[in-house]
């Protein structure tokens, strides 16, 4: 199996392959959040603050009416009547509706589903402030039309200020942590350069003058001829080396074992090197920004370059994958955020238990196994499974090598004399595996996905095995739920890997979690 597709290259998009042409198409800014996140995090904020309200605004008024003098006569005002203005809740469900249905208008038409850190503090609080009140104007509308003066002022006013700080807080805050975030470098897009010398110099000056290490680290860059000059780039405190990290037919075996997230190629001259270069990206799932050096090093009269909606400000064509800042992508990892925290909350006794039965039964052993694994796009993490084996089985591995069932990196055994009798049971029914539920929680793991590699596993791949790595390893993937501890060739697992990958979707990972339930119940673990 090969990485180069003998078809002539083409940029035009194709559902069949994993790329997308995103030439005019804008890139989500570092830490944005998608639309639909702040609007379902809005519906949750009028919820919330429409239950609040109800359940407080009784208790409210009865507390404000003991207080003698004027202020009777306000709360006179806002609820007229002291009996049965406070309707059942499916009465009053209507008022939910309206002010959710003004806040989303309101909201998109003042452009409030943009990315919280393009937005001021200011803009934020008043567009907080002023949807609520449009909302509480609908309401009164509705109800003057109605003329159904008994419904309880006090309860629609004070829903209307929950809704605003509840709007208003939850953006703030947000847009707080995001810009913290920024400011560290967290959503620094790792940048590698491929091109000839003179294109290079200035293109690595264009991405420090436009933004800055926050934005885009840029790692260096791979030569495409023998005669290379060292790149060099001025900054405001002085000159900059960009490292060469070897030539372009090193691309591949870089992708995997460095993160990168974009990279950058000068289109010049010879370009034979480029077909190389889309291929392997496009294999493992890199966005590729593609810039012809007539344009760089060009000058145009009256032509003008339309620039790509990105801080970078490039005249390319950009290949970036599919579902790349999709918010199906956002949703795979709320539901794994929601079911990875609620799940270690529920099954925290059983942890629990599982603990202390490992120190009962085995005292030398410690209760957690760190596995050390390389996850997505080569980052390297630590991960905890639920010691199993007695505390020498790294050494003893080598003694067993030969009774290795699986053809291939990887070592698995049937009845291994290295696991303890309580990590049997464990393992029969995949209790060993719940501890990674912190990292699906950190974000180091997904649910679903493709098991991440061991480093001395990682070392022995062949290069299409390495394209698992392009997505954010899971507890459970395909080749779990068809025939897990069958497969007995690492190829066959793999293609089950790239399978997931290809054919990725939110209803396939729900597919796979109901048959992993499935599997783990039916005991088939070994």
């Amino acid at each position: 199996m090969t990485i180069m597709d003998k078809q002539p290259l083409s940029l035009v998009p194709n559902p069949d392959r994993d790329w997308a042409v995103a030439a005019a198409a804008p890139v989500r800014p570092l830490g944005a959040e998608p639309p639909a996140f702040l609007l379902l995090f809005d519906l949750l904020s009028l919820v919330t603050a429409f239950g609040a309200a109800y359940v407080i605004a009784p208790s409210l008024k009865t507390l404000l009416l003991r207080e003698p003098g004027a202020l009777n006569a306000w709360i006179a005002v806002l609820s007229p009547q002291l009996g049965g203005e406070f309707r059942p809740i499916g009465d009053v469900v209507w008022v939910l509706l309206v002010m959710a249905g003004v806040t989303v208008l309101c909201v998109q038409g003042l452009g409030g589903y943009r990315p919280l850190v393009s937005q001021s503090r200011t803009r934020l609080i008043l567009t907080s402030l002023a949807v609520p009140l449009v909302g509480l104007s609908a309401i009164t509308l509705i109800l003057f039309a109605l003329r159904s003066p008994s419904w309880s002022r006090l309860f629609i006013f004070l829903f209307t200020l929950l809704s605003a700080a509840e709007l208003g807080s939850y953006r703030l805050l947000l847009r707080w942590y995001r810009s913290r975030r920024i400011a560290s470098g967290f959503y620094a897009r790792s940048v590698l350069f491929v091109g000839a010398t003179k294109e290079l110099g200035w293109l690595s000056a264009h991405v420090a003058d436009n933004t800055s290490r926050t934005e885009y680290d840029m790692l260096g860059y791979l030569s495409v001829s023998s005669a290379q000059q060292p790149v060099t780039y001025q900054t405001e405190t002085g000159p900059v080396v960009l490292p060469c990290l070897g030539d372009v037919g090193q691309l591949s075996t870089l992708l995997v074992h460095r993160p990168v997230h974009e990279v950058i190629a000068v289109q010049g001259g010879a370009t034979e090197w480029l077909r190389e270069v889309v291929e392997t990206c496009d294999y493992f799932r890199i966005t590729l920004r593609i810039v012809p050096e007539a344009l760089v090093l060009g000058q145009l009269r009256d032509l003008q370059i339309i620039y790509h909606s990105d801080d970078l400000r490039l005249p390319e064509i950009v290949l970036r994958p599919r579902h790349l800042d999709s918010t199906a992508l956002f949703i795979k990892r709320i539901v794994d955020i929601i079911v990875s925290g609620v799940s270690l909350v529920v099954l925290s006794p059983l942890l629990a238990v599982i603990a202390v039965a490992i120190k009962v039964t085995t005292p030398r052993l410690p209760i957690l196994y760190p596995w050390r694994v390389v996850g997505y796009n080569g980052r390297r993490f630590t991960g905890y499974k639920f010691s199993t084996m007695v505390e020498d089985a790294d050494q003893l591995r080598g003694e067993l090598i030969s009774r290795n069932q699986m053809q291939g990196p990887v070592f698995k055994i049937r009845d291994d004399p290295r696991v303890t009798p309580l990590g049997r049971v464990l393992r029969k029914f995949s209790l060993n595996e719940l501890p990674q539920l912190w990292s699906v929680l950190k974000g180091d793991m997904s649910l679903v996905g493709p098991r991440p590699a061991f480093p001395h596993e990682l070392e022995r791949y062949e290069l299409w095995h390495k394209r698992k790595l392009c997505v954010r390893p899971g507890i459970t993937c395909l080749w779990q739920v068809r025939g897990r501890n069958q497969i007995s060739r690492f190829d066959d697992w793999v293609r089950m890997d790239l399978e997931y990958i290809d054919k990725w979707s939110l209803w396939l990972d729900v597919k796979i979690l109901m048959w992993t339930a499935w599997t783990v119940l039916r005991g088939s673990g070994w």
